[in-house]
């Protein structure tokens, strides 16, 4: 197995491997029964209009077959996109998206100001997150020792966003420019998806980078962060349980 396939399980360990959304410009009926060999079961396709990306939610994934579509994305044939458990997880991610109407194609000083302050914010509750480039922002992934129920996940992801925007809106800068979402989020986990590290982005295929703490990394140090990262910065829950009682008694 690609030793890239086994770092992906491992870091994502815990979010359900028997459904997922796939990114690819692939159609067609000789595709789909190619891309349905083994028994996945297809819910929905969608073709988009550009012709440059189509989606695909699968259900009832064996496990040698998703490690086929692991390796895949890998390669760069596809993105994976996993979708988190409906009740604990082990991971959790702040999305942050350029909320800009007139420029929403761009990486704004904003966005920056933004990544850095989370990462410190979370940095001072203990929890060095991994901060993945997704086209016009970020993705902000950690990673706990052990799962942690929905809520309480939502709950610590909303002050710390909260307590960042405030440090933006601090230090001069429009807030409103940045979209926070966060996964998993109790309204909306069974619909939304995200893609794992490793992948081009949807729509200007670049490699989904990493933003060390010095900026951010080519493909192959990319790689090698995320191995070091995996080994060496699990958040342990009983950190993270401190850290939430810690961070809602805050006024922020």
């Amino acid at each position: 197995m690609d030793p890239r396939v086994t770092l992906l399980k491992e870091f994502y360990r815990g979010l359900p491997r028997d459904h997922a959304k796939l990114e690819t410009n692939g159609h067609g009926f000789g595709f789909l029964d190619a891309l349905l060999a083994g028994g996945a079961e297809l819910e929905y396709g969608e073709l988009t209009l550009s012709g440059l990306l189509h989606k695909y939610k699968l259900a009832h994934i064996p496990e040698s077959r998703m490690d086929a579509f692991l390796h895949s994305h890998v390669e760069k044939d596809c993105n994976v996109c996993l979708y988190f458990d409906g009740s604990a997880n082990q991971t959790f991610c702040f999305n942050l998206d350029n909320n800009n109407r007139e420029n929403n194609r761009e990486m704004l000083p904003e966005m920056e100001t933004a990544v850095r302050l989370l990462r410190k914010n979370l940095g001072r509750h203990g929890c060095e997150p991994l901060v993945v480039a997704s086209g016009r922002g970020y993705h902000v992934w950690g990673r706990l020792d052990g799962p942690v129920p929905n809520g309480r996940l939502y709950k610590f992801m909303l002050h710390a966003a909260v307590a960042t925007v405030a440090e933006i809106h601090a230090q001069g800068q429009d807030h409103h420019r940045i979209k926070f979402n966060f996964y998993p989020d109790p309204r909306v986990q069974d619909v939304v998806s995200l893609r794992l590290f490793g992948s081009l982005h949807a729509r200007n295929r670049v490699f989904s980078h990493i933003l060390g703490p010095e900026g951010p990394l080519d493909e192959s140090a990319s790689w090698e962060y995320f191995a070091t990262h995996l080994r060496t910065r699990a958040y342990p829950v009983a950190s993270f349980d401190a850290a939430l009682a810690g961070i809602s008694t805050l006024d922020t």
